[in-house]
Parts: C-alpha cells; structure tokens; sequence
C-alpha cells in the first residue's frame, strides 16, 4: 500500500503565533483564497508522494542518519508574497529568513539520500516558505491583495529555533488534507 507523506518542520510557537493574525487578516478579506489550516502550515523539505509502506522503514534510516549530521536551524518571518502574479496570483505566502543555505544544503542530502527510493527531486533552488492559502483560478484581487501585501510587507518574527524534522503522512479527504506524525527525527549533528 502506498502512503503519501513528505518530511518537514512544525512552526515554532512564536511563528504560529504571528500566521493566527495574518491568517485571520486574509480571512476578514473579499479574497477568492482557500486558506490553509493554521495547524497544517509547516516548512516543507522534501515532498515523497507516494511511498510504499515497506520503504517507510528503509527511508527512516537514511532521515536519521541525516539529521544526525545537522545542528538545529534558526529562522524567522520576513515578509508575505505572492507566486503568480498581482493579476493572476496562484499562491499567498510568509517569507522566511535565517539559516536558509544551510537548509537548502540539509534538503539536498535529503535528497541525495532519498534517490535509491525513486523520490523524485526538486530541481529549484530551496526556497522555504509558509503557504497561507492558494488563490481559486480567476481569481479577482482588486485593491484588497494590495492593501494585504502592504500591511504584512515588513512582516518579522523573533528568530526561533527548529530542532526536529518530521516525517507526515498526508491523507486527502473531501475537506481537505489531513497530517499524522509518522516519526521525528532531532537535529544532533555540528554541521
């Protein structure tokens, strides 16, 4: 049986904090967005797919043994945007900021890693961010988005520290998406 799953960091309780308020700022809005669940926005490393169950165990070897090698990463909010365009935006997101070089190098080893699984990889440079929510197609934004991404332009947060990834598994449902903690791994490494 195949499980969907992806490896990734829960947001820090300060950042949560901070995506609560924007979150219910887009809420508040006339925008065509399906907003993502607070409580399932995290900073996605590698997205699986679909995995067979008997690599689950195999793949949790190659994870540890990674994150054996890294240190616990600081990070913090820097700014909201948009991928798409003003007139014809896809995705709303909050930027982040801090140990990013060293995230994207903890991503690629994760990749590398992963390759035996046929994982596929991510080609474009690791760009973490957190998706606030993903704009229906058509969508209509007018002055709102540009009041919106004004507000939050100098968006920050205190740096915070992440010490653990996890591996999720993701079962779609009519509702939407629905995350269960598969397994953690902590950050113990020096590099």
């Amino acid at each position: 049986m195949a499980i969907r799953s992806f490896l990734a960091f829960e947001l820090p309780v300060d950042i949560k904090r901070i995506i609560v308020k924007v979150s219910e700022d887009v809420r508040q809005l006339p925008l065509n967005v399906r907003r993502v669940n607070v409580d399932n926005i995290h900073i996605t490393t590698v997205f699986m797919s679909d995995v067979q169950e008997e690599q689950i165990g195999p793949i949790q070897d190659v994870v540890k043994d990674v994150c054996q090698g890294y240190g616990p990463f600081s990070i913090a909010i820097k700014g909201i945007g948009l991928f798409g365009s003003r007139r014809n935006p896809r995705v709303l997101w909050i930027g982040l900021d801090g140990a990013i070089d060293r995230m994207a190098c903890f991503r690629d080893d994760l990749q590398k890693g992963l390759r035996p699984f046929g994982i596929k990889e991510e080609t474009r440079r690791f760009k973490p961010h957190l998706t606030l929510g993903r704009f229906r197609k058509g969508a209509k934004t007018g002055t709102h988005l540009d009041d919106l991404l004004s507000k939050y332009h100098d968006l920050t947060s205190p740096e915070c520290i992440i010490e653990e990834l996890v591996l999720f598994k993701s079962d779609l449902r009519p509702g939407g998406a629905v995350y269960s903690r598969l397994n953690g791994w902590p950050l113990t490494g020096k590099r």
